[in-house]
């Protein structure tokens, strides 16, 4: 019975999602009943920059502390690896109690360094990340007639030569009358237990509030530091406070304290729990994104005309006049083949670097499918960014299940090429368990020297180290080895045609065939550069990306572009007598990663201008290698099989003596 109720609740569950009209993603936690006078703490994110993309510590800048002491909040391991740091502040509020010129704290006196450190930062553009309720605070600002969001707020400005900080915040926390009913009962992720018992018993008593939304402004008010030596913490303001954002009159100087205060005030709002994220997800350029792909399919299209044209004219041709020869005009025919039948005898033979291309088809599995898998979560609403973390967490937890997949197909590739020979599976296995986590590894910790170096809390921690290390070698390891044992045991792929023992001489080619392999990456790149500027400005410019369902039909036709555009290239090179088709038809869709890391050094160029420091350089270029490496072996992956389908399949269809 209780299997049947667990059951009942996450089919509604789904079926409300689906059906919402609020949007399409499931809010992170279940909504919290806050009573009238109820206490809420706001907590502190790390310090973030566009122009540095290094986080900082809140309280690596001479601001108020808690009374009780810091506290850091519980952290998963996608928060750690994003280089999040939740922790409690001074800021507290009472449900629906409106409270002005809240006195925090006087700090002690700017010291040369810290002078230094918080006129650096408010250089640098840093930004103070709030979250109230787990919804970080959002500022509106209006630039002519458009009104523009943002998450945060600067630490301060540099007028002049003069820095002034922002002393004085206004929260507006928005509120909604909790509603207790079966569809707020459900529409949280939390654990079921936690759920059923909201839709199975009602609270008695007046009913509380939901915070829906949270707002700051930020304003620099000059206040005397001596006004407030008989105050203490959250007692009132003598004077009142003016705060305008449009004027700043409280500037820093080296000696001088920094007395910082606030307001809040509470707005009951029309905004319901299920879509108080929409202020965050609101999806701009919606038409961009149905351009880019009504772009894709125009390319998706052209292609498919091109592979329908070789296999029905010329394949399909070639065979039914073979087939309808006898013994005596095949033989006189076989004499007089010309193209991709004369290779029949070197089609198959094996490559250089066998072992090498076996990895790296292997590793290309396991990153597709934990691409598709986690942007088809996503794009269902059970990765939301409420949930911080979840994207990364899921990422890691998803690849190395997946690690079974890479090494059953890196061994049966393995055996296949070795026509059934299935000496050395486990160290196929093995070297597609570390290969591209290896690289990774390598490039991440180089990356973090710098970090760690500039005290940054984007660095891993090194207990993070220790369970990624545990995690690769205890679980994604072992998983890749027991699907390469399942690999050496799966029959290998029969050849439809037998090999030469001497190698045919590939004529003189009028142009080089890798030129030709390199240029066909840029149609895969043509179907997907559209949305990379909106991926690459969410992860470098602070904004959310939350278009997975457009990027998952993006994903669907860049594997169908590479499958068609490696199936041309390796018919053309079989017409041309080129024999030496397998990492061709590998690098043939796999070279949009040239044209992608291309693309990350353009947008650092015009897009990034204001990154400064080598070290910021050095990160985004850092990331955007690990990025594209991944790309190469998923990409390369997809237009490699699909060859071997088309050769092998070709090949079968026809019996050359």
């Amino acid at each position: 019975m209780g299997f049947f109720n667990h059951f009942r609740i996450w089919v509604l569950t789904i079926c409300l999602v689906f059906q919402s009209g609020y949007g399409f993603y499931l809010p992170g936690s279940y909504p919290h009943n806050h009573r009238v006078g109820d206490p809420l703490s706001v907590k502190v994110n790390s310090l973030t920059s566009i122009e540095t993309e290094m986080p900082f510590s809140y309280y690596s800048l001479p601001f108020c502390k808690p009374q009780g002491g810091v506290k850091d909040s519980a952290e998963n391991l996608g928060e750690l690896l994003m280089g999040d740091r939740i922790e409690s502040s001074p800021y507290l509020f009472k449900m629906y109690t409106n409270e002005s010129e809240i006195f925090l704290c006087k700090s002690d006196p700017l010291s040369a360094d810290n002078f230094k450190i918080l006129t650096k930062r408010i250089d640098e553009v840093y930004q103070v990340n709030l979250i109230l309720d787990n919804l970080p605070a959002i500022r509106y600002t209006s630039k002519e007639d458009y009104v523009l969001r943002w998450t945060g707020y600067p630490v301060g400005v540099n007028i002049q030569d003069v820095y002034y900080i922002f002393n004085h915040l206004k929260f507006k926390v928005l509120v909604h009358k909790y509603e207790e009913t079966n569809v707020a009962g459900v529409m949280g992720t939390g654990d079921a237990a936690e759920v059923i018992p909201n839709v199975a018993k009602r609270d008695s008593g007046p009913p509380g509030y939901m915070v829906v939304g949270f707002e700051v402004v930020p304003c620099s008010v000059m206040i005397n530091a001596d006004s407030v030596n008989k105050l203490k913490p959250y007692d009132k303001f003598p004077n009142k406070l003016k705060c305008d954002p449009n004027t700043v009159s409280m500037p820093i100087k080296q000696g001088q304290p920094i007395v910082f205060t606030y307001e809040v005030e509470f707005e009951e709002s029309d905004i319901k729990w299920p879509s108080r994220w929409d202020a965050y997800l609101k999806m701009e350029g919606a038409k961009v994104h149905w351009f880019s792909i009504l772009n894709s399919l125009m390319v998706i299209t052209f292609l498919a005309g091109i592979v329908l044209v070789i296999f029905l004219r010329t394949v399909r041709r070639d065979l039914t006049r073979y087939e309808e020869l006898d013994k005596e005009a095949q033989a006189q025919m076989n004499e007089e083949l010309s193209g991709w039948k004369l290779v029949v005898g070197d089609v198959f033979r094996a490559p250089n670097n066998a072992s090498l291309l076996c990895i790296m088809v292997g590793d290309g599995v396991q990153i597709l499918g934990m691409a598709v898998v986690t942007i088809l979560f996503a794009a269902l609403g059970f990765m939301s960014p409420a949930s911080r973390g979840t994207l990364i967490t899921g990422m890691l937890f998803i690849y190395m299940i997946l690690g079974i997949a890479a090494g059953y197909v890196a061994v049966r590739l393995w055996r296949t090429i070795g026509c059934g020979d299935s000496k050395g599976w486990a160290s196929v296995s093995w070297k597609a368990a570390c290969f591209f986590p290896g690289i990774a590894f390598l490039i991440l910790t180089t990356l973090n020297f710098l970090l760690w170096g500039s005290h940054s809390t984007g660095a891993i921690p090194f207990s993070l180290f220790v369970i990624l290390l545990l995690l690769w070698f205890c679980i994604s390891v072992p998983l890749t080895l027991i699907g390469g044992y399942f690999g050496a045991k799966a029959p290998h792929i029969e050849y439809p045609v037998r090999t030469n023992q001497i190698p045919r001489e590939i004529p003189a080619q009028k142009y080089p065939s890798w030129l030709l392999v390199l240029g066909a990456g840029t149609l895969p790149f043509g179907t997907l550069f559209i949305e990379l500027f909106f991926i690459m400005s969410s992860i470098w410019m602070g904004r959310v990306y939350y278009v997975f369902g457009f990027l998952f039909i993006v994903m669907i036709l860049l594997v169908v572009v590479c499958a068609e555009v490696s199936l041309v290239l390796t018919y053309m090179h079989l017409c041309v007598e080129d024999w030496k088709w397998w990492w061709k038809s590998f690098f043939a869709s796999g070279s949009v990663a040239i044209y992608i890391f291309l693309y990350s050094i353009n947008y650092l160029v015009f897009d990034l201008k204001s990154l400064s420091g080598p070290v910021s350089a050095t990160l985004y270029l850092g990331y955007s290698l690990f990025m594209v490496v991944a790309i190469m072996l998923a990409t390369g992956t997809v237009g490699f099989l699909s060859s071997f389908w088309f050769v092998h399949y070709l090949f079968s269809s026809v019996k050359l003596d």
